[in-house]
């Protein structure tokens, strides 16, 4: 049997881990990339190259990126992760010892914009786009919650968690969700690398761990809870409902 390709990609260049999302779909046919939603190969092979970095003295700073015109797509509905295995995905970003820098030029979606939140850094390109997706299909942003509402405007979460609207860049960087957004993403991140590389790793790691002290409040005191809600969520025939109107591409039920 072949040995299948990677979902991330890794590549090193001065300092910087590059860890590239690039997901083929999870069953035969089609294109490709599939959005880069979040299986459990995806998110455990992600994990393990941030682990690798983590040990690897060579490497300063990650930088979390992708293939195709989506960042993530969120969650695989017919591959998910295990929510447990997803919460440690986001606390291993936050904890890291090394700064982890997305870079975003597409779509980003529910489960994707919690990777974005564990990120230290967050940059977009003015076309991509975001979407709390979660509240159409019967369910909520519960996990994410854990990264996000910490570093996130109160209005704004308030507004695109319960409507479910597309934001854009500029829109995400107001928020606190982006960094920055730019017209050249790479361009406006040549500096923020040049600086992470002039670093100490000493005092890169010991900086992260002051600036993720509140992030980790709300693991320690809510990550159990959130994943509870989570599940109860996704088990409910609404949610059951809204992911196979998802899969059927159609409205759901409850759509006026």
């Amino acid at each position: 049997m072949p040995e299948r390709p990677p979902l991330v990609a890794t590549a090193h260049e001065r300092g910087i881990a590059t860890l590239t999302l690039d997901s083929p779909p999870t069953s035969g046919g089609g294109t490709r990339n599939n959005r880069n939603a979040l299986s459990a190969r995806l998110v455990g092979e992600l994990a393990q190259a941030l682990a690798d970095c983590a040990k690897d003295e060579s490497v300063r700073a990650v930088v979390l990126t992708h293939t195709g015109s989506t960042f993530s797509a969120g969650a695989d509905l017919k591959a998910p992760p295990n929510p447990y295995t997803f919460v440690g995905l986001l606390r291993q970003i936050v904890t890291l010892p090394k700064p982890v820098v997305a870079r975003v030029t597409g779509h980003v979606r529910a489960g994707g914009i919690g990777l974005l939140g564990a990120c230290d850094i967050a940059a977009g390109a003015t076309g991509a786009d975001f979407a709390f997706t979660e509240v159409r299909i019967g369910v909520a942003p519960a996990v994410i919650s854990l990264p996000l509402l910490p570093r996130m405007d109160p209005r704004a979460a308030e507004r695109y968690y319960l409507t479910g609207e597309r934001f854009d860049a500029a829109e995400a960087a107001r928020t606190g969700l982006l960094t920055l957004a730019a017209d050249d993403v790479d361009a406006a991140l040549a500096p923020v690398l040049d600086g992470l590389r002039r670093a100490s790793p000493q005092g890169l790691a010991a900086s992260k761990e002051l600036l993720a002290a509140r992030v980790l409040e709300a693991f320690d005191r809510d990550a159990e809870d959130l994943v509870q809600r989570s599940a109860s969520l996704f088990a409910s025939a609404e949610a059951r409902e809204g992911m196979t109107a998802f899969l059927e591409r159609r409205d759901p039920a409850w759509v006026w």
